[in-house]
């Protein structure tokens, strides 16, 4: 296979959609709504576009995991369990995915971030200190690790938003450092469904190398943001993330239906 199928051109707008789809999705998911479309417009194919995406998603998890942990936001020893229940439920969801159809889940899933949206936006003290502990250890590891990392791995879009939530409901914990936690699960989720994808031949490597550098420079950028704003700018990011994210989602599943309704109207 071709290292680079696009010109040097796409090549670098598709470096920079890298950087600013990172630099979101490090500080409330869903940068994939810029990267896979992009990747999708350049040429590749959807399983080349999704194998390929999922290379700089690593890339970009693993820089804002890497400055979390590095600041002390993140204790790695702390989440051994969590990331290793990840790991496995993102393994089960990519080996799934592969033999059924996500169409169930494709019509839910916008209600779902919507859902998720209005909580934040409904609850403004949400998140907002840590509180106590209503999940933990092996319970917590099971659900907010191996659950949502099934997702990740059978699905993925908003994954990260479901992270944080699990983080915040759950575990307790404020919103910026609920942020920091969902991004070492979700290097977790994404690294383990890279090793399929990287089997099945379908990485184009040189573009996503390329996208990769991005990812980790808008990661690193997003990060920092993370810790130094904290609550003020991650919830009307994940509100406006989630809302997008829904309206993409519906319009994916039944935009055809909408303009046949409209031009019959």
């Amino acid at each position: 296979m071709d290292l680079f199928i696009v010109s040097p051109l796409i090549l670098g707008v598709l470096f920079f959609v890298a950087i600013l789809a990172a630099f979101i999705d490090s500080i409330a998911g869903g940068g994939g709504l810029l990267t896979v479309p992009s990747l999708l417009a350049a040429g590749l194919s959807p399983a080349q576009a999704l194998a390929t995406n999922k290379l700089q998603s690593v890339g970009g998890s693993f820089s804002a995991s890497l400055y979390f942990v590095r600041r002390g936001a993140v204790n790695l020893r702390d989440q051994r369990l969590n990331i290793a229940m990840t790991f496995l439920g993102a393994v089960g969801g990519t080996l799934l995915i592969q033999h059924i159809q996500a169409d169930i889940l494709r019509q839910i899933l916008p209600l779902l971030l919507i859902a998720i949206g209005l909580w934040f936006l409904l609850m403004p003290r949400l998140g907002e200190v840590d509180r106590e502990h209503r999940l933990q250890g092996v319970a917590f590891a099971l659900v907010g690790g191996g659950c949502v990392g099934f997702y990740d791995g059978f699905f993925g879009p908003g994954a990260g938003s479901f992270y944080a939530l699990a983080f915040v409901t759950l575990c307790g914990f404020n919103l910026a450092k609920a942020t920091a936690h969902a991004k070492v699960l979700n290097f977790t989720s994404n690294f383990a469904s890279l090793l399929f994808f990287m089997f099945g031949g379908k990485l184009v490597w040189g573009t996503g190398v390329v996208m990769l550098l991005g990812a980790f420079i808008g990661a690193r950028l997003g990060a920092r943001l993370v810790l130094s704003r904290g609550q003020r700018l991650i919830r009307p990011m994940v509100v406006t993330v989630s809302a997008v994210m829904s309206a993409k989602l519906l319009w994916d599943s039944h935009g055809a239906e909408l303009l046949a309704w409209f031009a019959a109207g």
